[in-house]
């Protein structure tokens, strides 16, 4: 049994406290919960109709849940009490704890001190709303919300928000999303958000699950998690805040500037097949979505209407996404267009247009001929009249035909409504039934499809080895950066695809080295973090004069010289960047290389370990990879020796996790077929003054 079973699951109540412990009687009343409840009060001797009792001590029994809506101090010692009566969990409501740290030395003290009088009790909180058990009409919560009981023998989803003004609204919304189950988590004192999801997860009622993070508890608790969530095949939608967060601080490199920790995040929850949406209409859609069909099995869709308007829409929403609509062969548009007449242009997104509009028989011909063709979700774009104004009778026989369709094909299907409010909740649930998944919104729909066919793809993947967070820790202020010669010593001794290279402390051992490793050659400035924006580097030196020329330019720039052979025959250039992440310990970033990285941003972040297949498809991924497999004529790269040597840089810097903060390589040059890839310039930042 989950040590949150009682919790979750009451089948006996305390509840504590004035007029937020009232509105939790008065809510558990109101949804039927058919258990126990027992308010808990000084002076009163009901609550809400119900016997009060004066102390935990003269409860009838050990509850399973509790809601503790007194001041901070007396919740500590409510808590405290709770756990040496054996009671199953407790919501603590009170603010006052670690969120006030900023203006409050007492915030710190006190949450301990919460945590230390819980012991082995579970806690949600502190300062949260709690928990909405609409399965069981069990609510340890203290405001009113707009949810409804879940139906004997339904299931719904279950969501954890970290706001409890957000999940108040989600409870609100008219999308016909049946929710079993809804949570706060609050400061995640001693119970984390991945722990919470677990126990939820295990409800047979809940299909899948949906949460809004703020930040991560447990990197080894979501990876339980997700494994778990694929076990039961109950997948995760993931609204992660923070996306507009400014890169992290103190860094020198230009991964830095590409790899935030939102980066990070979206890394981390793909590794961990969570579907990540960046709104709460989308949250919704894709939770519903989810609910009736579960993952897809690929980003195949159709859409029919009876608009080119519409068809347009859709066709247009699908650019740049995952999802798409793919064309019909010729033998499937053949089908489908031997229902319909003429004068009608069969493609996907297909307007169907309004000639056999109410024609229940020859719609559903069109329709089933259309979802005939094999895609993963059909959708039908239809938006319903105002009832309040007009008829909806010939709508249900447009329904009736795509329901059928989709029966006879054994297909997934939507109701796609263009404008939301277009959509009346009270239809969506016999739609549901019928297995029609009403999505209220164009871009929200493209939203929904997308997560779900993400969560399809990632469940056939083998699941990804947990995350190495040896380096993980806030960033240390003590900083080392070797200059690029020593830099590229240690990458060398590991290995590495370094061009051969020497130092020179002036113009006349620049021009003998030059001589001795063969023109061309690159000459750099030593000691400059990046050289391209203070000329502190010549390229391609074709013999000793333009070297001594050079040499004299940039002796003033730096530290020193660095004479390196010249990288041939290069086709592309990357970036293979590492940066430490307090949660995630080194993290990966590739993307396109050269000066102009941060304004063309084109980049991917990895967790590590990465397989050398994680290496392809994140390259895959990239803008730049038509390039490296040569566009338009242009020589193939040697993509295989890149992977080998970004492969070989991820396993020095895991090797090295706990000295490296920053490793920037930019560029790795990819050179054509046959010729190798090489890292061309290398920043390295160390932590704490340690060598590698």
């Amino acid at each position: 049994m989950h040590k949150l079973e009682r919790l979750l699951r009451p089948k006996s109540i305390a509840v504590f406290g004035g007029a937020q412990a009232a509105a939790v009687v008065a809510q558990s009343i109101k949804m039927g919960f058919a258990g126990e409840i027992w308010p808990v009060h000084p002076t009163k001797d009901e609550v809400a109709g119900r016997k009060a009792y004066r102390s935990v001590a003269d409860l009838p029994d050990a509850p399973d849940a509790a809601f503790v809506g007194v001041n901070r101090h007396l919740t500590i010692e409510v808590v405290k009490a709770l756990a040496e009566r054996g009671a199953g969990g407790a919501v603590c409501f009170a603010a006052g704890f670690l969120e006030t740290e900023a203006y409050d030395d007492d915030g710190e003290r006190l949450q301990a001190e919460l945590v230390a009088a819980a012991g082995q009790m579970p806690i949600i909180g502190p300062n949260c709303y709690g928990l909405i058990n609409y399965a069981d009409g069990a609510l340890l919560w203290p405001d009113q919300h707009g949810g409804i009981r879940l139906p004997e023998g339904a299931k719904g989803v279950a969501i954890i928000t970290q706001s409890s003004n957000i999940a108040i609204n989600m409870t609100m919304q008219k999308r016909g999303l049946p929710i079993a189950f809804l949570m706060t988590a609050g400061n995640q004192a001693q119970t984390g958000l991945s722990e919470m999801a677990l126990g939820l997860i295990e409800d047979e009622r809940v299909t899948s699950l949906g949460l809004h993070i703020e930040a991560f508890d447990s990197v080894a608790g979501f990876e339980r998690l997700a494994a778990r969530a694929r076990e039961l095949k109950k997948p995760i939608i993931a609204m992660k805040v923070g996306r507009s967060e400014q890169a992290r601080q103190a860094t020198v490199s230009h991964t830095a500037s590409l790899a935030g920790s939102d980066a990070a995040s979206g890394a981390f929850l793909r590794r961990l097949g969570i579907a990540r949406v960046d709104s709460i209409p989308a949250f919704i859609e894709a939770l519903k979505l989810l609910h009736v069909t579960g993952p897809l099995p690929g980003y195949r869709l159709s859409s029919m209407s009876c608009s080119g308007g519409e068809a347009s829409v859709m066709a247009d929403s699908a650019e740049g996404r995952w999802v798409n609509f793919p064309e019909l062969t010729s033998k499937h548009r053949a089908h489908v267009k031997s229902t319909l007449g003429p004068l009608v242009a069969v493609a996907n997104p297909l307007d169907y247009h309004t000639f056999i509009w109410n024609n229940e028989p020859a719609m559903t011909a069109t329709f089933t001929a259309m979802v005939s063709g094999g895609f993963d979700l059909n959708m039908l774009v239809l938006d319903f009249p105002r009832p309040d104004r007009c008829s909806v009778t010939d709508w249900w026989a447009t329904l009736r035909a795509f329901e059928s369709a989709l029966k006879t094909n054994k297909a997934h299907g939507a109701i796609v409504s263009s404008l939301p409010e277009n959509l009346p909740e009270e239809y969506t649930a016999e739609l549901m039934a019928r297995g029609m998944v009403p999505l209220f919104g164009i871009s929200e729909a493209m939203d929904a499809a997308g997560a779900a066919a993400f969560i399809g793809w990632a469940w056939a993947e083998p699941q990804a080895q947990s995350i190495d967070t040896t380096a993980a820790g806030a960033a240390r202020g003590d900083h080392v950066t070797p200059d690029e010669a020593e830099a590229k010593e240690r990458l060398i001794k590991a290995g590495l695809p370094v061009p051969k290279g020497e130092r020179a402390a002036n113009a006349v051992e620049a021009v003998i080295s030059s001589m001795a490793l063969g023109f061309p050659v690159a000459l750099k400035a030593l000691g400059v973090t990046h050289k391209s924006e203070v000329g502190a580097v010549r390229l391609s030196l074709k013999d000793a004069e333009s070297v001594s020329t050079a040499a004299h330019d940039l002796l003033p720039l730096g530290t020193g010289l660095y004479v390196e052979r010249m990288v041939r025959d290069g086709v592309a250039e990357l970036i293979v960047g590492f940066t430490r992440d307090p949660m995630f310990g080194a993290v990966m970033t590739l993307g396109t290389g050269g000066v102009l990285v941060e304004l063309l941003r084109d980049s991917v972040t990895l967790m590590l370990p990465a397989t050398r297949d994680d290496i392809e498809a994140a390259l895959r991924r990239l803008k730049l990879f038509p390039l490296l497999e040569g566009y338009r004529g242009r020589p193939k790269s040697d993509v295989a020796a890149a992977i080998e040597a970004i492969a070989g840089i991820a396993d020095f810097v895991q090797k090295n996790a706990g000295d490296i903060e920053e490793l920037d390589i930019n560029p790795l040059i990819v050179c054509a077929e046959g010729k190798g890839a090489w890292i061309a310039d290398a920043l390295l930042v160390l932590g704490d003054k340690k060598n590698v």
